[in-house]
């Protein structure tokens, strides 16, 4: 069950956010830096129930009272020749 992962975009698993929670007394905030959960392509969309629920869990305080972690979802798909700037007839 510890190895169950988490965040799937950035494979961040139970046992990392509860160890690092711990081991830093983490704000949800500070949990999301720390390990990179919720920051993946989907923006936390997927995970931040579930890191909010292992801090609950922990601390037993709810982690939305302090600061909320911010769903994000990308703007839009950019290709890589966008990305790089390259006409497309170069």
């Amino acid at each position: 069950m510890k190895d169950t992962i988490v965040c799937r975009c950035e494979e961040v698993t139970l046992q990392e956010l509860e160890e690092t929670a711990r081991k830093y007394n983490s704000s949800a905030r500070e949990l999301k830096l720390l390990t990179r959960a919720g920051m993946g392509f989907c923006g936390g969309r997927t995970c931040r129930q579930a890191v909010d629920k292992v801090l609950t869990d922990i601390t037993g305080e709810d982690p939305t009272n302090e600061l909320p972690l911010k769903v994000a979802p990308p703007v839009r798909p950019l290709s890589l020749t966008d990305l790089g700037g390259l006409a497309k007839d170069e």
